[in-house]
């Protein structure tokens, strides 16, 4: 596969089509935002998203859908969640063969709770997909495109789909496993982004190191609960896209997550923190649909129930975190 189009020109997907062209690949971004194209066309930078990064000459983007899929059988979805299937709807109207879809983002739809997986399987005619894809794990686009070692996990429902994409954005410093598990890869992967932003929360409130290795530790049990209710596997949780990737967002400023969590800490409520932020903060919606899933599940999520309720009944945080410390003692 030498043609790749990325279908989103946000942080991550032109962080892969540099890495991707680091790997010899002619790639394509598409991007409804004509400044965004044509900023990556005659500038070779992207600046809104990455700053102070000159993007390689031979990488291309344009805002007509139907040239961007004529480009490549491989789609790489690399748009937020809460915006995926009005994307896929619109792809499914052009496509004229089978693709092969490649998702890099990470959320819960609302609503449905549904993974991406679920979204293209509703919005993509059968006949138009070869197979599906997930590619997830600990990595910033900040570092990626800086060529920072970085490991991942590419999962599919057919392994060998899951070592093509190995195979594809495989380098020196950005190395892929695979999984069958796409449940718990995609689950993990989504997840994660709610005890991001408690993370930041505690901080943004002055709480130490103690407080966020309590907050990590049992926000993977409450990822795990949920997620292996639904038919993940447990060794998925334990590696790189789950502890993995909740260790990363957890803890640094590159995360939108944390970084949302840090100012509602501080006191900025939830418009005025977006605002700020001025980029897509994917645990804002995730939390809300991983608060209505546990209750469907009827699983206890006492961290993430404790986040939604700041998030969206105006709680203030200290309280929340004097609830959580004083429920009933119990076994680890």
């Amino acid at each position: 596969m030498d043609k790749v189009v990325i279908i989103g020109g946000g942080s991550w997907g032109t962080a892969l089509a540099n890495l991707l062209i680091d790997n010899q690949k002619q790639v394509l971004i598409y991007d409804n935002d004509v400044s965004t194209v044509n900023e990556i066309n005659n500038k070779h930078t992207n600046s809104s998203k990455l700053k102070n990064i000159n993007l390689p000459k031979s990488l291309k983007a344009t805002n007509d859908l139907q040239l961007a899929l004529l480009f490549s059988d491989l789609i790489i979805l690399a748009v937020p969640t809460g915006v995926v299937r009005i994307v896929l709807k619109a792809i499914n109207k052009v496509l004229k063969q089978p693709k092969t879809f490649c998702n890099v983002s990470k959320g819960l739809e609302i609503g449905s709770h549904k993974r991406v997986s679920e979204i293209v399987s509703d919005e993509i005619e059968s006949s138009f997909i070869n197979s599906y894809i997930t590619l997830s794990g600990p990595s910033h686009a900040e570092e990626v495109v800086q060529r920072k070692i970085t490991s991942v996990v590419a999962a599919s429902n057919d392994i060998e789909y899951a070592k093509f994409i190995q195979s594809i954005f495989s380098n020196n410093y950005f190395r892929v496993y695979t999984s069958i598990d796409l449940i718990g890869v995609e689950l993990s992967g989504s997840l994660k982004n709610i005890f991001a932003i408690a993370s930041g929360i505690v901080d943004g409130l002055g709480y130490g190191i103690n407080t966020k290795a309590a907050l990590i530790t049992r926000g993977l049990i409450e990822m795990k609960r949920i997620a292996m209710n639904l038919g993940a596997l447990e060794k998925t949780l334990d590696g790189l896209v789950g502890i993995g990737d909740l260790i990363v967002t957890c803890t640094t400023t590159l995360s939108r997550n944390y970084s949302a969590g840090v100012l509602i800490g501080k006191g900025l409520d939830l418009s005025q923190t977006l605002l700020e932020i001025n980029m897509v903060v994917e645990g804002v919606k995730t939390c809300k649909s991983a608060y209505n899933l546990a209750r469907s599940l009827n699983v206890e999520t006492p961290i993430i129930d404790a986040v939604y309720n700041i998030l969206y009944n105006d709680s203030i945080p200290k309280d929340e975190i004097f609830a959580l410390m004083n429920r009933e003692l119990r076994d680890e």
